[in-house]
């Protein structure tokens, strides 16, 4: 979702004038979107603003601005801790950051964070066609802000606020102006995607719904989504799921712990047995499901029992991939006042150790699995590691890398490509057929003499 903010961002600043810079060596405006959900996010921001303070000095009329999350918590402290700042904005008003920036040209450093949405600041936020993407094939749709769940750990709804829901119609236009333009994937994001829409109808949910909506859209291939909450995970979603060919087999799952005590002082609102007949359930009815999920490691009072049974349930729940955390005590939130209770750093260390060998070990099996079999993948470009190599995505959401030696293929191109090899973390392959050429237009940039 921060990225996203980010690319909304830059989409804004190119409207009101700006252009995209080689590097902060080069720009005339560096904005610094935060995030504050672990602490060495506000250890890399004091670092960067640090590094630009060197840059101010020599351009005293290059602008810094700060926002996000952090921006949102901190508010003045940052002015504080870096004089050389000229505006600080918050999560409720990015779409305020270039008129911000210009005022601060007239009237000096600026911070204006508000602490709820204002709808006239953020009227240009709903559509995210003429964001500043890396890819002109695949975008990510904002359907909800904030979050009205408690957990323990999570400084989010302080931060982002309340839940507050798009109007499905609004989504669904998006969706159509965005295939238009040539995207064909598109990530649906929110804090809790599975309660979109409960805040507009005061009665039930509508995620199922968009979902069936979106799979309306011509032009719309693959539909994913970030991230449902277990508790919220309901039948006519996973429905849904079965029955719109274009969503995704992928679902993201966060269950964070696997013992109970832990996710009743977590504040999570299920327990592991209620997370795994969910999770049965969905496999049962999705064909070819990829589940992945997040993991907290550490968290305050969290005995070796208690880690041994959080192992036992993350082997039987059989994960694809996981996104592991250490726990990292965010003021304002529950968990840090449970001091007393934190857990020493070396018993950390061991016990991530084991929880990484634990996923490892699914993670591989599940892509041996897939040996032999063909994948539908969408290019994202050459591979990071190997100009040689191919990368991209499964309809399963899982990266693969085959042979660049059919010149016809493009970043956007579908191919087929047979499953070789499987490791912890990727799949191998080699292409078969090209399925259809990339949908979206390419700009080439005109020469002028």
């Amino acid at each position: 979702m921060n990225e996203h903010d980010t690319e909304r961002l830059a989409g804004m600043l190119v409207a009101d004038g700006m252009s995209p810079a080689p590097s902060e060596f080069d720009a005339d405006v560096v904005v610094l979107n935060t995030c504050t959900i672990r602490e060495n996010a506000d250890l890399k921001l004091y670092s960067a603003l640090g590094h630009l303070k060197a840059l101010k000095e020599q351009r005293p009329d290059m602008q810094i601005a700060v926002g996000g999350c952090m921006a949102q918590k901190d508010r003045g402290q940052i002015l504080e801790r870096a004089n050389w700042v000229d505006v600080v904005f918050g999560t409720h008003n990015l779409a305020a950051a270039p008129s911000l920036l210009r005022r601060a040209r007239k009237e000096g450093p600026l911070v204006e964070v508000l602490d709820a949405p204002d709808p006239e600041a953020n009227r240009d936020m709903a559509p995210a066609l003429y964001a500043v993407r890396d890819s002109p094939f695949a975008a990510w749709m904002t359907i909800q802000t904030g979050c009205d769940n408690s957990c323990a750990y999570c400084i989010v709804p302080a931060v982002r606020g309340r839940e507050i829901s798009r109007p499905l119609e609004d989504l669904v236009c998006e969706a159509t102006m965005l295939a238009e333009s040539g995207v064909v994937e598109i990530t649906l994001l929110g804090q809790n995607v599975n309660s979109y829409g409960r805040d507009i109808t005061k009665r039930g949910p509508l995620f199922a719904q968009l979902l069936c909506a979106l799979g309306d859209v011509s032009g719309i291939e693959r539909v994913r989504f970030t991230s449902p909450h277990p508790k919220d995970l309901r039948p006519e979603t996973i429905r849904a799921m079965s029955d719109t060919p274009n969503v995704c087999p992928q679902l993201h799952l966060p269950l964070q712990h696997g013992a109970n005590r832990v996710l009743s002082s977590m504040r999570r609102g299920y327990t592991a047995e209620r997370y795994m007949e969910k999770l049965a359930r969905a496999r049962e009815a999705i064909d070819d499901l990829a589940v992945t999920t997040d993991l907290i490691v550490g968290f305050p009072g969290e005995s070796d029992e208690e880690f041994d049974a959080s192992l036992e349930i993350i082997s039987a729940a059989n994960f694809d991939s996981a996104y592991t955390f250490i726990f990292s005590p965010r003021e304002g939130t529950r968990a840090a006042l449970m001091n007393d209770e934190f857990i020493h750093d070396d018993v950390i260390k061991e016990r991530f150790s084991r929880l990484k060998h634990v996923l490892d070990r699914s993670a591989l099996a599940k892509h041996d699995a897939r040996v032999g079999l063909v994948e539908e993948v969408l290019v994202e470009g050459p591979s990071r590691r190997n100009d040689q190599m191919w990368s991209g995505r499964t309809r399963q959401g899982k990266l693969i890398h085959f042979p660049a030696n059919d010149s016809t293929v493009r970043a956007g191109s579908l191919v087929s490509v047979r499953v070789r090899h499987g490791a912890p973390y990727f799949l191998l392959g080699d292409m078969e057929t090209v399925l259809r050429a990339p949908r979206h237009k390419v700009r080439i940039p005109l020469l002028t003499s």
